[in-house]
């Protein structure tokens, strides 16, 4: 995940250059095609659709490097990142197509180095979505399962509509949950909420998923995108370096103590203040 500044700005291209996170080039219309994404860039705000409506919205090795290249090729200047889904899911979780044999296959583990390497490279299209620098948000309707619903974890800021269905499918597929959701799912819900639906797959509807904190806000379904609209124009009517600030301390909290906490505050608002007042 790229790092950021300790004064309080936001990042700019030749920030995230030094970080190793400099942006690339933008991945052209038929590899998102190919990948089941649809970028589009309104200023200061870029909606990432997941566009396979047909299956769902079922991810591929191409969903989790397209979604990684945007990541990489992402302006400067997006402050707010919207991931939804067309049609009725949001997404239906990894495409079981690759378990047969359709497109690339699974790695069988045999090779633990490359393995690793293999599964990095595919956690990547969510990483990215902790930055600092910009406040993600899902739009979640439908299903969101497994790797859909890890997805959804991995943006700090989930909208449900009321139709909204969440499942961590991977232990009944004899696999784990390894697109970074792990961690946010007992960091939300706590370790025993967390085996609980791992461990039995359930489905969690949007009144219960509001209810022990996997989402934010629910809305009814024709409201969804109204909802989201009000979301960003609030996000973005925030000082920027502020938000960028207030983020790494949030995100931060939780592996410190309160003493380190507190320390990073300082640190934080000494940088607002010297940028407010030009020293």
């Amino acid at each position: 995940m790229a790092e950021s500044n300790t004064d309080g700005r936001p990042e700019t291209a030749t920030d995230r250059a030094a970080h190793g996170a400099a942006p690339g080039a933008a991945p052209d219309g038929a590899a998102l095609r190919e990948a089941g994404l649809r970028l589009d860039v309104d200023g200061a705000v870029a909606t990432v659709t997941l566009n396979r409506p047909e299956r769902r919205n079922a991810m591929t090795f191409a969903t989790w490097r397209g979604l990684a290249a945007i990541g990489r090729s992402l302006p400067a200047d997006v402050r707010v990142v919207v991931l939804r889904g067309e049609g009725p899911s949001f997404s239906a979780g990894i495409d079981l197509g690759m378990f047969s044999g359709e497109g690339d296959g699974f790695t069988d583990g045999s090779d633990a180095e490359g393995s690793d390497r293999f599964i990095a490279e595919l956690q990547e299209g969510y990483t990215w979505l902790r930055r600092p620098e910009i406040v993600t948000v899902a739009a979640v309707h439908g299903h969101a399962i497994g790797a859909g619903f890890q997805l959804a974890l991995a943006c700090d800021i989930r909208v449900a509509a009321d139709d909204a269905e969440f499942c961590m499918k991977e232990p009944a597929l004899g696999l784990v949950p390894d697109l970074t959701g792990t961690k946010p799912l007992v960091e939300i819900a706590g370790i025993g909420r967390a085996l609980e639906l791992c461990l039995t797959a359930r489905t969690v509807l949007a009144d219960e998923a509001a209810r022990i904190g996997l989402a934010e806000i629910v809305v009814p379904r024709d409201g969804l995108d109204g909802a989201v609209r009000d979301l960003v124009t609030a996000l973005l009517a925030v000082n920027p370096g502020a938000a960028v600030a207030t983020k790494r301390l949030l995100w931060q909290a939780p592996g410190n103590t309160l003493e380190e906490q507190s320390a990073a505050e300082r640190r934080e608002q000494i940088g607002r203040l010297r940028e407010m007042f030009g020293r």
